[in-house]
């Protein structure tokens, strides 16, 4: 793997989930000693879920100044907020309602009105709040079966509408639309993870990591900051095809 590539290898998906809460907490106390702020792109998915959960406990909780935490969305279904298959329904209840995060610092993805609009509207908030080029501290992702990440989705290049910085998506396998950021806003971030778990994403792991590169037909592999870091956490379950298992622990 690349020098800033990292894949660590965890027993079981509470490990994973223990390792992206640790990794949240970590990367934002840096982010705020170095640049006074910590800007984050939540991503959606169970393991994430329940990373977010132990964020609102009390002992992790009290280890960042939520002041100074700015979240984000890397992508969002085109649904109201109080809609079960929203991200940010799903955030907002695991755990952005139990720390004291102002209101005005969580930026959702408005998946209630038109998906264009949508898109359009998002990449706004993330020119006023980071400029031209925006830079992320930390960008959560998560890996479906068929490759896609975020709502990057097989079958068109992941770089399609990049200086955009954020684009309406329709999906034909969910049948629904939805927005999400390209590549251009992940891969310049300071740091991006994958979380990774279940016997499901064996195959598709190992061939986004070590298979041919195709993006367009598996678009989680455009992911490459540069020169951030790449961060892979994946249970035993998930990494059971990688030949490569050196970083292992």
């Amino acid at each position: 793997m690349a020098g800033n590539v990292t894949l660590e290898i965890l027993p079981d998906a509470d490990a994973v989930a223990h390792a992206v809460a640790d990794l949240f907490v970590d990367v934002g106390r840096l982010a705020m000693a170095d640049r006074g702020s910590f800007r984050v792109a939540l991503s959606g998915g169970n393991t994430p879920r329940v990373a977010y959960e132990l964020l609102a406990d009390e002992s992790r909780a009290e280890l960042l100044s939520w002041s100074d935490v700015f979240v984000y969305f890397g992508d969002e279904r085109c649904v109201p907020p109080d809609d079960e298959q929203s991200n940010y329904r799903m955030a907002r209840k695991a755990f952005l309602d139990a720390v004291p995060i102002p209101p005005a610092n969580v930026h959702r993805i408005r998946g209630e009105i038109n998906p264009v609009a949508a898109a359009a509207d998002y990449a706004q908030i993330l020119r006023t709040d980071m400029g031209d080029h925006p830079q992320f501290d930390l960008v959560l992702l998560g890996l479906g079966p068929d490759g896609h990440t975020a709502s990057l989705f097989p079958g068109t290049p992941p770089e399609t509408d990049d200086d955009a910085l954020v684009r309406a998506v329709y999906s034909q396998s969910q049948a629904m639309w939805r927005v999400t950021i390209t590549p251009k806003v992940i891969n310049a971030a300071h740091t991006v993870a994958f979380a990774v778990e279940g016997v499901e994403k064996t195959a598709i792991l190992a061939t986004v990591l070590e298979g041919p590169r195709d993006p367009t037909k598996y678009p989680a592999q455009i992911v490459a900051p540069t020169p951030g870091r790449l961060l892979w956490l994946a249970d035993e379950l998930a990494a059971g095809l990688l030949e490569d298992r050196r970083s292992s622990r």
